[in-house]
């Protein structure tokens, strides 16, 4: 139905994978929605371990589902699509399974020379094409390692486009001359996001949607320890659903939560305002 894309173009960590790995998640748990999350690091698996723990082939078991095998991932994916033997269903034969009939994920290549790396992401738009016929909302981590050409293909049939930001001045500069030099920034499809957010700091929500001239305020992510550490321990599920029962408003995790809540609906209500255009 739709591909939501997070992107970066900064050097500083902006708390990308883990802002997409909460959005996915809440909403997978929140809406009745099937949702595939897709990893495309090189030598990285960030997204991965937001979700169980590296190295172990098992998740906790009432959260578990089948694990594929050996050609598991986008590897065993990308053959059978040169094959042609393709269906819509497909793709999920070769994901894991977080959140039955609900969550996803696609890791990413398993790729050590550069160069592998590179041929298998010039097919992400094809695996991206198909999965998008099967589930509601496809997901991308998309990574700063991914060669140019094929990171422009996938942002091309985004449905939706996170640019994820820096808290700082200069990063705001930035994509101020960034967009007026590229008209992709200026698209009503592209929303940005501040990850890692202080509500604390001078450049507050409100500030930064004035600077920027934006319509409407952006989405934050706001930097949580708790959620840093269930990232590091594959538990980010049952951090997100242990956070659920918190009702005191000054709770960072009830703010956090909330937050991640309102990302969802902008999500849901830009698509539908994308679809009237139709």
């Amino acid at each position: 139905m739709a591909i939501i894309t997070f992107y970066s173009k900064e050097k500083k960590e902006t708390g990308q994978t883990l802002s997409i790995a909460s959005i996915a998640s809440e909403m997978a748990i929140e809406h009745n929605y099937k949702i595939l999350l897709v990893a495309t690091g090189y030598k990285d698996k960030s997204l991965e371990d937001c979700f169980w723990v590296s190295g172990k082939n098992a998740f906790k078991p009432e959260l578990a589902g089948k694990n594929v095998g050996i050609e598991s991932g986008i590897e065993g994916l990308t053959k059978i699509l040169a094959s042609n033997k393709t269906s819509p269903e497909i793709v999920k034969n070769y994901s894991r399974i977080v959140l039955k009939d609900r969550l996803d994920v696609l890791e990413s290549p398993n790729a050590t020379e550069y160069k592998d790396y590179a041929n298998i992401a010039s097919l992400y738009k094809d695996v991206l094409q198909v999965a998008n016929r099967y589930y509601d909302l496809v997901f991308i981590d998309l990574s700063k390692q991914m060669p140019k050409e094929a990171e422009d293909e996938i942002l091309k049939i985004s449905d939706i486009v996170f640019v994820n930001l820096t808290q700082r001045l200069k990063t705001f500069d930035d994509f101020i001359e960034l967009r007026e030099q590229d008209n992709f920034y200026k698209k009503t499809n592209v929303m940005l996001a501040i990850g890692r957010y202080d509500k604390f700091s001078k450049y507050n929500n409100k500030n930064i949607t004035r600077y920027l001239k934006e319509k409407k305020p952006l989405a934050v992510i706001p930097y949580n320890t708790l959620l840093f550490e269930a990232c590091s321990e594959g538990t980010i599920i049952d951090f997100l659903l242990k956070i659920r029962n918190i009702t005191d408003e000054a709770d960072r995790n009830y703010a956090f939560l909330k937050e991640i809540g309102e990302i969802d609906k902008k999500i849901i209500f830009k698509l539908q305002e994308l679809q009237m255009k139709i």
